[in-house]
């Protein structure tokens, strides 16, 4: 009798998906959210790249100032960011930012520390006798870094940047709230359209939104096993 009353709950609540075009706006969300993580990646990996070589160049202030940018990053949260682009700076600049551009400002931001840091770390190691190596039979500055320093990077950074991809998809559920209409967003209009008629549907909503972002970042994270079985082969 108990089994029967939870399957019945379970099946009322997974209803609200066939009713209308409810399933369908979730999916036009997580669109929205792929969107949005994609054009930060793409972004942040460009000005990533050039950050993380600034990051290698010998000189104090260069290194400081590196420092202290990829530092505030990652120690204020991506909440507090959003807001003060999205609110912050209509505000006190007069500049009117949509939820998407202010999302792709932010999130290219972290980003790019982030990624920084991790092309500075696969530069750095790179022994340094691969260097005294490739100038000792007479190589430029140039084709050691085409033909023995990028290789080596580009090894090491195609399973950290993955993670870093992962982590941005993730991080996109928090442009909710700064407007953007995306499948976390959908799914609380979802819930609260059917709360009266089917009071436990926040469950299922919650519970596919969940498998959503499973499965995309699932997939990346497959992506990310076979690149790095493939350069060890």
């Amino acid at each position: 009798m108990l089994s029967s009353e939870i399957l019945d709950a379970v099946s009322t609540s997974f209803s609200v998906f066939f009713q209308g075009k409810n399933f369908i706006r979730l999916l036009m969300g997580l669109w929205v959210t792929i969107s949005i993580a994609a054009v930060s990646v793409v972004l942040s990996i460009f000005f990533g790249t050039i950050f993380g070589m600034i990051m290698t160049i010998k000189n104090r202030v260069v290194r400081i100032l590196s420092k202290i940018y990829l530092e505030f990053m990652r120690i204020m949260p991506q909440l507090v960011l959003l807001f003060l682009a999205y609110y912050g700076l209509t505000r006190s600049l007069g500049i009117s930012l949509s939820g998407e551009t202010a999302s792709i400002l932010v999130f290219t931001l972290w980003g790019t520390a982030e990624m920084g840091d991790l092309v500075r770390g696969a530069l750095q190691s790179v022994p340094r006798h691969q260097y005294e190596s490739g100038m000792a039979i007479g190589l430029t500055n140039r084709q050691i870094f085409c033909h023995i320093v990028l290789p080596q990077t580009l090894r090491l950074l195609v399973p950290m940047s993955m993670n870093l991809v992962t982590r941005m998809i993730k991080t996109t559920s928090l442009v909710v709230f700064v407007g953007v209409i995306e499948v976390v967003k959908i799914g609380q209009q979802i819930i609260e359209g059917n709360r009266l008629k089917v009071p436990t549907c926040s469950i299922a909503v919650y519970a596919v939104i969940f498998f959503m972002y499973f499965f995309v970042c699932w997939v990346f994270s497959l992506l990310a096993n076979i690149l790095e079985k493939r350069q060890k082969e």
